[in-house]
C-alpha cells in the first residue's frame, strides 16, 4: 500500500526565530516521485524530516492518507528513509543491515526471505556476506536502499543519497532508483541540489528558495515556464542568460526591447505576450534566454519569429557533442544578488499606493512595488562590489552549438534569436512574459 501525503501551510522555526521552512503547502499523491530541488540551506531536507516525524512541526498541519500526523511517532508512519552517508551498522554484515528494522518490527519472524527478494531486486546476493567496511560506496548505498526496500513501506523518503558518489555510479544508480520506485508504486519524496537529478527523476519538482516554495510542477513546465527569476536561473544547463533590457514600445513603429548597444526587434504581429509588454514600456526588466534559443546565423536565414544581432566571440568551450560559445553583444547581464541568493532578502517597506482605478493600473502595469530592480540605476551600481577579474564570466551570452563551426576568440558572428523562446521578468523577478495562464483581476493585484 502506498501513500498520499499532504503538507498544509507548514513551517519550521528554530531557535532565535530562523524560519528553515515558511508557510509550505504541497500534495504528493499515491505513488508519485517528488523531488524537492534547491541550494544548500533552503529547507527541503527539514521538509524530510517533519514528513518524517524526526523534527518538530512548528506550524501547520501534516496529513497521511488524510489523517492528521503531526504527532504521530516516526515508528507509527510506515516510512523508510534512505540517507546521504549510507547509516550502515559497521559490525554487521549486508545481510543483517537489511534485516534489522525486520527483526525490530516482527522480532519472533524470520527476514531471511524478505533478504533474499530485496537481494534479487536490487542485484546484491554477492555483498550480503560482507561488512560495510569491504563494499564500495555504491555498494554500500545499494545496501542501504535493501534496507528500506525490506520494510514494504508505504512511502520512500531520500535525502541525497547519491551525493557522495562518482558521477558515473551516480548516473547507474539514479536509473536504477527509478525502475525501483516505479516497480514498487510507493510515494517516494527525494532531496536533492543536483537539477539534472531531479529533472530526470521526478513525476513533480518542486524547487525552495530560503524556505519558501518558488514552484511546483513537471519537469518540462519547471524548464519551460519559470514562475521567476530565480527558478529559470536555478533549472537548466548551461545557465539561462540573464540580460538587463528596457522596453520600448512607440506608438508609431516595432516594440524592441533594448539590451544595451543592441536591441531585439519584436516581430510583427505581435503575438499576445509580446502586446501585453506595453505597459512596461520604458521600464527596465530582465531578459531571458535559454542557450538553445539563440543559433548562428545570418539575417538572410531568419525565420518569421527570429531577431537579428551580433556577438564577439569571447571564449569556446568544446563539450564534444556540443560546443558552448561565450559571445560579448554588448549588453549587461543581469546580476540580482538579492533574487538569487538561496536565502531572500527581505524587500523595502512599500510605497504608499494611489488610490483609484489609475493607480491600480499604474501598478499592474510594473510600477514600484518593493524589491530591487532588474538594472538598478547609477548610484546602485556604483554600490554594488564589482566582480573580481577572476570571478568574471567571459561574455554576456552563451550559446549551445554544434561542433561544425570552427569559432575563434575575437569573430564577429551573426545571431539570430528565437523571440518566441523570450523570457521576461519584471524588476521583482516575476515572470511577464510569456504570460500567466490566468492574469489576476484588479482586486487581487492590490491584495
Amino acid at each position: 500500500m502506498t501513500r498520499a501525503i499532504s503538507l498544509h501551510d507548514v513551517s519550521k522555526v528554530h531557535a532565535k526565530g530562523v524560519r528553515a521552512v515558511d508557510h509550505l503547502s504541497l500534495d504528493i499523491a499515491p505513488g508519485e516521485f517528488l523531488v524537492l530541488l534547491g541550494p544548500s540551506g533552503c529547507g527541503k531536507s527539514t521538509v524530510l524530516r517533519m514528513i518524517a516525524g524526526l523534527e518538530h512541526i512548528t506550524e501547520g498541519e501534516l496529513f497521511l492518507d488524510g489523517g492528521y500526523a503531526n504527532d504521530l511517532p516516526p515508528s507509527g508512519r510506515d516510512i523508510a528513509m534512505v540517507f546521504q552517508n549510507f547509516a550502515l551498522y559497521p559490525n554487521m554484515t549486508g545481510r543483517d543491515n537489511i534485516g534489522f528494522p525486520l527483526r525490530i518490527e516482527a522480532p519472533g519472524a524470520d527476514p531471511a526471505p524478505r533478504v533474499d527478494a530485496t537481494a534479487r531486486m536490487l542485484g546484491i546476493e554477492d555483498l550480503l556476506d560482507r561488512f560495510p567496511g569491504q563494499l564500495s560506496g555504491g555498494e554500500r548505498q545499494r545496501v542501504a536502499m535493501g534496507r528500506a526496500i525490506a520494510r514494504h513501506p508505504s512511502a520512500f523518503l531520500m535525502d541525497e543519497p547519491l551525493s557522495n558518489l562518482d558521477a558515473k555510479l551516480r548516473n547507474h544508480l539514479r536509473a536504477e532508483i527509478s525502475r525501483l520506485t516505479r516497480e514498487l508504486g510507493v510515494t517516494t519524496v527525494y532531496v536533492t541540489h543536483d537539477q539534472a537529478e531531479a529533472m530526470s527523476l521526478g513525476d513533480r519538482v518542486a524547487v525552495l528558495r530560503g524556505g519558501v516554495l518558488q514552484q511546483v510542477d513537471s519537469p518540462r513546465a519547471v524548464y519551460a515556464l519559470p514562475r521567476n527569476v530565480f527558478v529559470a536561473a536555478f533549472i537548466g544547463t548551461p545557465r539561462i542568460n540573464l540580460l538587463r533590457g528596457l522596453v520600448r514600445a512607440p506608438l508609431d513603429g516595432a516594440m524592441t526591447v533594448s539590451l544595451g548597444k543592441q536591441a531585439l526587434r519584436l516581430p510583427e504581429p505581435l503575438c499576445l505576450d509580446h502586446r501585453l509588454l506595453r505597459v512596461q514600456q520604458g521600464r527596465e526588466v530582465i531578459v531571458g534566454l535559454r542557450s538553445e534559443a539563440v543559433r548562428i546565423a545570418t539575417p538572410a536565414e531568419a525565420r518569421p519569429e527570429e531577431t537579428h544581432i551580433t556577438g564577439l566571440v569571447e571564449h569556446v568551450e568544446f563539450q564534444g557533442h556540443e560546443v558552448l560559445v561565450h559571445f560579448n553583444t554588448g549588453s549587461s547581464p543581469a546580476v540580482v544578488p538579492e533574487l538569487e541568493a538561496p536565502r531572500p532578502v527581505p524587500a523595502p517597506p512599500r510605497r504608499h499606493r494611489e488610490g483609484g482605478l489609475l493607480g491600480r493600473l499604474r501598478q499592474r502595469a510594473g510600477g514600484p512595488r518593493g524589491g530591487s530592480a532588474a538594472a538598478p540605476d547609477e548610484a546602485a551600481d556604483r554600490a554594488r562590489p564589482s566582480a573580481s577579474p577572476e570571478a568574471r564570466v567571459p561574455g554576456d551570452l552563451v550559446v549551445r552549438t554544434t561542433p561544425d563551426f570552427v569559432l575563434r576568440y575575437g569573430m564577429q558572428i551573426p545571431l539570430l534569436v528565437d523571440t518566441a523562446h523570450l523570457y521576461v521578468f519584471d524588476q521583482h523577478g516575476d515572470r511577464i512574459s510569456p504570460a500567466p495562464a490566468r492574469l489576476p483581476d484588479l482586486e487581487e493585484w492590490e491584495a
